[in-house]
This record gives structure tokens, C-alpha cells and sequence, in this order.
């Protein structure tokens, strides 16, 4: 199973929140090993393409386990997007100011970004979450679909994918490293989406082979969303 889109991982807290440390360090290990393993990237390039398709000029992209920045925040620039981007890895979130220098990055857990106040990073008119709620429990990944959807305009868009799996905070070896997974099969997956309050605007699935060969095949889900409600 493919761990997270660009190295990236995020914790969600709030009462009962899983510790993280583990799977930051092992991504600050991993470093850009991780770009090298997994070098086919269509899926979430065609999924970035069809997110853009529905935004206006120039905009406000929150990029959620941005990783190495490697390709989507370096794709989100180069389309004229300001782009933020956010990561638990202080290891790969050296190599995303290096490989996208345009970008704003973050430091730290998801839940610690808000739209308010003074710490606020304001509203975005798009996210991209690519392999990135793989690294929670699946208790916790609802909680994260609110909070990606109250970050968002009124009408904004997701772009998400996961891995197809039926796994649940899962220990598997990669890169040399432990991590912990978590996975939904399709059907799940488009549930849980939906029963956070976004729309569902279409949905591609890859068949996957990485280069590592501790890495098996997989299925990827790709999901284009709106967020829907006030």
C-alpha cells in the first residue's frame, strides 16, 4: 500500500487523537526516496487538471500532506494557483521549499490550521488530499473531511484519493520504515465522502505498480468533490 501522495502525513486531534510522531519520523527517514518509489503519478496529475477545470484565475489551493511538493504543489504554481501547503514531516517539507519555492508551507498538524482568527489562514477555494488519510485510524477520517470542508468556499473544491483496502490503522513495513494505514473499500470510501458534505463530481480508479519492491500493487481511488452547504 502506498503510504501518502508526496511523504506527507497528518493528524487529526481533538479528544483521543492517535499520536503521529512515529509516522513523521519515518517520512523524515524516507525523505526523497519516496519520489523515487513511486515516479508514475497520472492519476493525481489528471486529478489536479479536472480541479482546475472548475476554478477561477489564480486561485487559493490548500495542498493537505503536501510531502516533497512533488508534483502537486509544483502543478498548482506553475497553473497560477497560490498554493499553502501542510505537513507533519519537517523532513520532506525541507525538500517542498526547495522544489517549490512559490509556495507557502506549514509546519504541523492539520487541526491546527483554522480560517480565523489570528493564526487563521483563511478560506480556500480549493484542496488537494492525495494518499494523505491513509495515516489516520478510520474513526478519524470523517473528522478530517469536516474540517477540510469547513476550510473551504462555499462551493469549493476536493481533490482525494485513497488506496482501496479494508484496513484499519494497519502496521506495514515500507521503505525500510513502520508505518500505520488505513483503507476503504470504494463504495465506503464515496459514503463517507458524501456523509461529510461534499458532492462527488467524478471518480477515476488507477491500477498502481510502484518501483520499490516492498511496495505492492494497488488500486487507487481518485475522487473530484464540491463542497456542498453554506
Amino acid at each position: 500500500m502506498r503510504p501518502s501522495r508526496g511523504g506527507g502525513t497528518v493528524n487529526v486531534g481533538g479528544t483521543g487523537r492517535t499520536d503521529r510522531s512515529g509516522q513523521a519520523a519515518a517520512f523524515d527517514a524516507i525523505g526523497g526516496r519516496y519520489d523515487e518509489a513511486f515516479p508514475h503519478k497520472e492519476g493525481q496529475l489528471a486529478a489536479v487538471e479536472r480541479m482546475l477545470d472548475g476554478l477561477g484565475p489564480a486561485p487559493r489551493v490548500l495542498d493537505v500532506g503536501c510531502g516533497t511538493g512533488v508534483p502537486t504543489s509544483r502543478q498548482l504554481v506553475d497553473a497560477g494557483a497560490r498554493v499553502v501547503g501542510v505537513d507533519l514531516s519537517a523532513g520532506m517539507l525541507e525538500l517542498a521549499r526547495k522544489n517549490v519555492p512559490e509556495a507557502e508551507f506549514h509546519h504541523g498538524d492539520l487541526t491546527d490550521l483554522t480560517a480565523q482568527g489570528p493564526d487563521g489562514v483563511g478560506e480556500f477555494d480549493a484542496v488537494t488530499c492525495f494518499f494523505t488519510l491513509l495515516m489516520l485510524p478510520r474513526a478519524e477520517i470523517p473528522g478530517a473531511l469536516r474540517l477540510l470542508h469547513s476550510l473551504l468556499r462555499p462551493g469549493g473544491r476536493l481533490a482525494l484519493s485513497m488506496v482501496e483496502a479494508d484496513l484499519d490503522d494497519a502496521e506495514i513495513p515500507f521503505l525500510g520504515n513502520t508505518i500505520r494505514v488505513s483503507g476503504f473499500l470504494r463504495a465506503e470510501l464515496h459514503q463517507v465522502v458524501r456523509d461529510t458534505g461534499f458532492e462527488i463530481t467524478g471518480a477515476e480508479t488507477y491500477a498502481y505498480a510502484p518501483a520499490s519492491p516492498d511496495a505492492p500493487p494497488e488500486h487507487q481511488l481518485f475522487l473530484n468533490c464540491r463542497r456542498t452547504g453554506q
